[in-house]
């Protein structure tokens, strides 16, 4: 399946790279747009010193991990929210009778490789916090674990989204607001935000895992809301139920499609 991704992958870059000025300078636009999330953290902190108890670099660091989760997932699955343009097309069925996953044809639909320059700027930021933080390295093997985790959860997400639309052919905002949605919470400590929607994006949906939750244990942080310490520790485990959760959704969204037919 890996195979078979990257090659439908590649179709569609080289596609893309027929226009090779207009392929980098999107790419250039991407990482400038992304880059535009940063500037704000710094207008923040241009005006303070901490923000609910965290350093700027601190800040960075938790934005700078979701974000490299969350770009990659934009890059490589994220075109699975086109599912209901194809139901509404009655084209879904061309990729249902293919010898492929339905899943992998869809993330790779128009694959748009000028995403990369997002991946850039996200993993750049990353480096820089790491580098300007005194971080005890003895817990540095949290931070590829929390990345990884963190992709999982974003696959889950955009998942999930993709099933729901078997059921909501005309609300893929509803979709969007679940994955972009995510991305935006989880640029900042979760510290700023009130006691009841911290506790929902951790025993509901397991936002909390992609950064906040791990990143304290990197961080050498006490978790605000007081939980317990082992919960630094979960992120696969509530990575791999969703994902679970998701997988079955997009079965039971599979199973249950009727062709718009002739």
């Amino acid at each position: 399946m890996v195979r078979t991704y990257f090659l439908l992958a590649w179709t569609w870059t080289r596609a893309a790279a027929a226009y090779p000025a207009s392929f980098w300078l999107m790419t250039v636009l991407g990482f400038v747009t992304a880059a535009l999330d940063v500037a704000v953290i710094l207008v923040v902190f241009s005006n303070t010193t901490t923000l609910a108890g965290f350093s700027r670099d601190e800040v960075l660091f938790l934005y700078g991990a979701s974000s490299v989760s969350f770009t990659v997932c934009d890059t490589f699955v994220s075109n699975i929210d086109r599912v209901s343009q194809h139901i509404k097309a009655g084209t879904l069925d061309t990729f249902l009778i293919r010898p492929v996953s339905a899943w992998l044809q869809l993330t790779t639909d128009r694959f748009n490789a000028n995403r990369i320059g997002r991946i850039l700027q996200a993993g750049l930021v990353l480096g820089y916090a790491m580098a300007a933080l005194d971080l005890d390295w003895r817990r540095a093997w949290m931070i590829p674990v929390m990345v990884i985790t963190g992709m999982v959860i974003f696959t889950a997400l955009w998942t999930l989204a993709g099933a729901v639309q078997f059921a909501l052919t005309d609300a893929p905002e509803v979709g969007s607001s679940f994955t972009y949605g995510s991305h935006q919470l989880s640029q900042y400590p979760l510290s700023i935000y009130g006691r009841d929607l911290v506790r929902g994006v951790t025993y509901a949906v397991p936002l909390a895992f992609i950064n906040w939750q791990p990143g304290l244990y990197v961080l050498g942080r006490d978790d605000p809301f007081g939980t317990p310490e082992f919960m630094r520790f979960l992120g696969p485990a509530a990575a791999l139920v969703l994902a679970l959760l998701a997988a079955l959704a997009w079965r039971q969204g599979i199973r249950h499609y009727r062709s718009t037919g002739s």
